[in-house]
């Protein structure tokens, strides 16, 4: 699955469950609880049996989907995931939480990992003082990640910072300075991420 840039909540219904924590896509699948497209209410249609492959498959897309990643860029992390220590699965989760743009979102500045990826891209976030428009970014521990001055003020960051609830633990916000310090890679547990990586990690093992 690409970069997807069309109507969220169409892809979210395909999937039959909330991947992007609105309340807007909650109340949409609360009341089209069916896949779109023409045979979406038919519940023959909805009941066939996926096979292996197939579940694999709808995971690994909806991760793509969760952090707006393209297949090539998904397939990379994987690799880079495999040759680390530890589980691949994890590694792979982690190393998807620590892209910039993602860094952003999780810490409240943005409603939409779409929005984050836009703030970084336009140049309105900054890695230790410095500006940096690359949303693959891989944040390191320690550092800093701050909204321009600019931006301080914009009604969709403060919108966003207001209204955003709890902050992941491996991140300290400081919402005055507006800005956010990478404490430590996450845990699994910290991560709010509803897929099976298992079978994320199945589907490109049997790819290579």
């Amino acid at each position: 699955m690409a970069s997807y840039h069309g109507p969220k909540a169409r892809v979210q219904r395909r999937f039959g469950e909330v991947l992007v924590p609105r309340p807007k896509y909650q109340r949409i699948l609360e009341k089209r609880s069916y896949p779109p497209g023409d045979h979406g209410k038919d519940k023959a249609f909805r009941s066939g049996r996926r096979s292996n492959y197939g579940l694999q498959l709808n995971e690994k897309q909806k991760l793509s989907f969760i952090f707006n990643v393209r297949e090539g860029q998904l397939r990379r992390y994987f690799v880079k995931a495999r040759r680390q220590p530890g589980n691949t699965g994890t590694n792979l989760l982690a190393l998807l939480e620590r892209r910039l743009d993602n860094v952003v979102y999780r810490a409240g500045f943005a409603a939409t990992i779409w929005a984050a990826r836009q703030l970084v891209n336009h140049g309105h976030v900054l890695v230790n003082g410095q500006r940096l428009d690359i949303p693959s970014y891989l944040v390191e521990i320690d550092d800093v990640i701050s909204v321009s001055e600019r931006m301080r003020k914009n009604v969709h960051v403060v919108e966003s910072m207001d209204g955003s609830g709890s902050v992941p633990d491996y991140l300290t916000v400081n919402k005055e300075a507006f800005s956010i310090r990478f404490d430590r890679i996450p845990e699994r547990k910290e991560m709010p991420i509803p897929v099976d990586e298992q079978l994320i990690v199945e589907y490109y093992t049997r790819m290579t």
